[in-house]
């Protein structure tokens, strides 16, 4: 998992391909202009949600992880904080759905939290359990991205 904004004045390391075309996107897109959707960059390989959501209390939003994809979790507008732990492999599946890469947690241990704000994003691999949409003061309506990198590609 890392956390930075597209503000940064530079990358300091090299990323995969995938998630610098990525970047390239989010720097290139004024999302709060755009129409919630799917938005296709590389077909089923790489491709855009915009979504609004309503931020809520931590403990009133689930943990979940994906297998297939990668999440790059983009803050277009709003306040929010997103909590993140390792997946040890021994925490109780609440819901799966397969047919969208999404595995629900009962609970975790050991979450940490980041704070974000417009332009910031999250990179969530495979095996980083994240919980989105938390409330970072008084919860709220934000404009959120969530871009899906298939982890063949990285």
């Amino acid at each position: 998992m890392f956390f930075s904004s597209i503000h940064a004045k530079q990358q300091s390391v090299a990323l995969p391909a995938a998630i610098e075309k990525v970047l390239d996107y989010l720097k290139a897109h004024d999302f709060t202009k755009m129409e919630p959707g799917r938005y296709e960059i590389q077909g089923d390989e790489i491709f855009a949600q915009v979504f609004d959501a309503e931020t809520k209390p931590a403990e009133e939003q689930r943990p979940e992880a994906h297998e297939k994809y990668a999440d790059v979790q983009f803050l277009a507008s709003g306040r929010e904080r997103l909590g993140f732990t390792p997946d040890t492999g021994s925490y109780e599946v609440d819901e799966r759905f397969d047919d969208r890469d999404l595995i629900f947690y009962k609970k975790v241990e050991n979450e940490c939290f980041i704070e974000a704000r417009p332009g910031c994003y999250s990179v969530f691999f495979p095996e980083d359990i994240h919980r989105p949409a938390c409330a970072s003061g008084q919860p709220m309506t934000v404009r959120k991205v969530v871009v899906k990198i298939s982890v063949k590609l990285l």
